[in-house]
C-alpha cells in the first residue's frame, strides 16, 4: 500500500484515488507517529499540499525520519516544500504567484517523468516556492515563474513536484501516478471487489448483532450503502426513506417502488410539511443545509424509537462530501447534512459510513460489484437537502413545484435528444430573480429559472457541459410555457472551481 501523509490541502483524497486507479491500496491519514508510519509498512508516501507556509512557526511538517525508512517518497505542492524545507532546502514566497493552468517543462530525467510529454499543462496554486534544492536533489522540471517546478534525489527516490498532478487539468498527471507506483514496486492488484469484501467484514465486525438503521435517499450512495450493510447485518438492517418534500417530481413514489422489491425492511417517512415549517423564512444556504441535516437526524431518532433500540445509522456519505463539508485544516466550503450539517448531539451509538473514502464513480462500481441494478448505480447524483439548495433564498411549497416542473421538463428533454449519456448530473434551479416579461400582450414580473450540466469523473472538479443550442431552446420554450410564474430561462456555464456544481 501507499500512504498519503495529509497537510490540510483540497485535493487529498483525490491523491489516493489517483493511487487507486493503479490497482493499488491507498490510504490518507494526517499526524501520524513514526510509530504508526512504521506499522503500516508502506511501499511509498506522499506528502499532499495545504494551505500553510513551510517557514511558520506553527506549519505542519512531516517527520524527518520518514526520509530515513528507506521508501520511496513523493512531495506534492506545499509537501514538495515541505520536503524541501525538512531536507535542508529553501522556500520564499514567490514573487510571482501562480495559478490556475500552467506550462510546465521536464528539464532533466526523471522515472516519474517517464513518458511525460517535455511541455505540458499542468494545474499550479501556490504563493510560496523553492528557491533551492536540498544537497544532492537535482531539478527536473519549471515553469516560467517557477525555476524548481520539481525536483528530485533519484539515488533515495525522493520526488517532488510544486504542481498538482492530481487534478484532470494536469494534462499528464495520470502518467506521473502510474510511474512513481512503479517505483514503488507495487502489484497493481487492488480492485474494487477487495474493498466490497474487506468492508462487508469489517462491518460485521464492528455492529455485530447490533440493530442498524439506513438513511436511504434512492439515489446512488444510499443504495449502495445499504446494500453493502444487508450483506453484512441482514435482517438487523431497517432502511428508512423520508420524504422531506424538497425531491424531484414524482421521486418519492420512484423510490418506494425500486426499494419494495428488494429483501429489505423499508420504511417511508411523509415529513414534507415539517421539513418546509423549519425552513420558513431561512435564506441563508448554510442554515439551510444544517437545518435540513438536524431535521433528518431527528425523523431517524423518531422512527428508531418505534421500531426498538438502534445502535447505527448509516448514511451514505462519500468523500466530495466529506472534502467540502471540511476536513481537518480543510476550508468549509458547503456543509453536507450528512456531515457539516450534522447536529451537535445525536441519539444513535456511532454514526457509520462505508463510502467515506470513495469518490462517485468508485461508489458507482462498488455497486456494481454488489449487483445492484443499472439504473439506480447509473443514476445522476442528488443532494441530500435536495431542491432546498436548488431554490436560492426562502424554501416555499410554491418554489418547490416550479423548479420540479421545470426540472422534470429539463429532464425529459434532455433524455429525448440523447445528449444525457455523456453528463455527470444536470438539473434546474430557481433563481431569486425576478424580471420583466411579455407574455400575449401583458406585463409579466416573474422567476428566472437556471439550467445546469456538468462533465466530471470525480465531482471534485467539473466543466459545464455544452448542450446543443436547439436543446435548450425547447426546454426554454417549454418552461416559460408550461410552468407557471416562470418568464425567462438561464443556462449556467461556470467551472468548478471557482463556482459549486450545486447553487447553494
Amino acid at each position: 500500500m501507499i500512504l498519503v501523509l495529509d497537510f490540510g490541502g483540497q485535493y487529498n483524497q483525490l491523491i489516493a484515488r489517483r493511487v487507486r486507479e493503479n490497482n493499488v491500496y491507498c490510504e490518507v491519514h494526517t499526524a501520524l507517529s513514526m510509530e504508526k508510519i512504521r506499522a503500516l509498512q508502506p511501499e511509498g508516501i506522499i506528502l499532499t499540499g495545504g494551505p500553510q507556509s513551510v517557514y511558520e512557526n506553527n506549519s505542519l511538517l512531516p517527520p524527518k525520519e520518514i526520509f530515513e525508512l528507506g521508501v520511496p517518497i513523493l512531495g506534492i505542492c506545499y509537501g514538495a516544500q515541505a520536503m524541501a524545507h525538512v531536507l535542508g532546502g529553501v522556500v520564499k514566497p514567490a514573487a510571482v504567484s501562480e495559478y490556475g493552468k500552467t506550462e510546465v517543462e521536464v528539464v532533466g530525467a526523471s522515472k516519474i517523468f517517464v513518458g511525460v510529454e517535455k511541455k505540458s499543462v499542468a494545474w499550479m496554486s501556490h504563493t510560496d516556492r523553492i528557491f533551492s534544492a536540498p544537497e544532492n536533489f537535482v531539478v527536473t522540471a519549471a515553469t516560467k515563474n517557477c525555476p524548481v517546478a520539481a525536483m528530485e534525489n533519484p539515488a533515495k527516490n525522493f520526488y517532488a513536484v510544486q504542481f498538482h498532478p492530481e487534478v484532470v487539468h494536469t494534462v499528464e498527471g495520470a502518467k506521473i501516478f502510474s510511474n512513481f507506483v512503479d517505483v514503488c514496486g507495487c502489484r497493481r492488484d487492488w480492485k474494487m471487489s477487495s474493498f466490497v469484501a474487506d468492508t462487508i467484514a469489517q462491518l460485521k465486525n464492528k455492529i455485530g448483532g447490533g440493530k442498524v438503521l439506513c438513511a436511504l435517499s434512492g439515489g446512488v450512495d444510499s443504495s449502495v450503502a445499504a446494500v453493502l450493510l444487508s450483506k453484512a447485518v441482514g435482517k438487523n438492517l431497517t432502511c428508512v426513506f423520508v420524504d422531506h418534500g424538497l425531491l424531484r417530481k414524482n421521486e418519492a413514489a420512484e423510490v418506494e417502488e425500486v426499494f419494495s422489491k428488494f429483501d429489505l425492511n423499508f420504511i417511508k417517512v411523509d415529513a414534507s410539511e415539517r421539513f418546509l415549517n423549519k425552513l420558513r423564512g431561512v435564506v441563508e444556504p448554510e442554515r439551510k443545509r444544517k437545518i435540513i441535516g438536524e431535521e433528518f437526524i431527528r425523523v431517524f431518532e423518531e422512527v428508531s424509537k418505534k421500531i426498538g433500540a438502534v445502535d447505527y445509522l448509516v448514511q451514505g456519505t462519500i468523500y466530495p462530501d466529506v472534502i467540502e463539508s471540511g476536513l481537518g485544516k480543510s476550508a468549509v466550503i458547503k456543509s453536507h447534512h450528512n456531515v457539516g450539517g450534522l447536529p451537535d448531539f445525536v441519539d444513535f451509538k456511532e454514526i457509520v459510513e462505508p463510502l467515506r473514502l470513495l469518490f462517485k464513480d468508485e461508489v458507482r462500481q462498488a455497486g456494481r460489484e454488489l449487483g445492484l441494478p443499472e439504473n439506480i448505480v447509473s443514476r445522476q447524483p442528488f443532494p441530500g437537502p435536495g431542491l432546498g439548495i436548488r431554490i436560492i433564498g426562502e424554501v416555499t411549497a410554491e418554489k418547490v413545484k416550479i423548479v420540479q416542473e421545470a426540472d422534470a421538463i429539463y429532464r425529459e428533454e434532455i433524455f429525448k435528444a440523447g445528449v444525457d449519456k455523456n453528463l455527470a448530473q444536470y438539473f434546474a434551479a430557481l433563481t431569486n430573480m425576478r424580471s420583466v416579461g411579455v407574455m400575449g400582450d401583458g406585463r409579466t414580473y416573474d422567476c428566472a429559472i437556471a439550467l445546469r450540466a456538468v462533465l466530471t469523473s470525480d465531482f471534485m472538479t467539473a466543466e459545464a457541459a455544452q448542450i446543443p443550442w436547439e436543446v435548450l431552446s425547447v426546454v426554454a420554450n417549454r418552461i416559460v410555457n408550461e410552468v407557471r410564474g416562470v418568464n425567462r430561462v438561464l443556462y449556467d456555464c461556470t467551472s468548478k472551481p471557482p463556482a459549486t456544481i450545486e447553487f447553494e
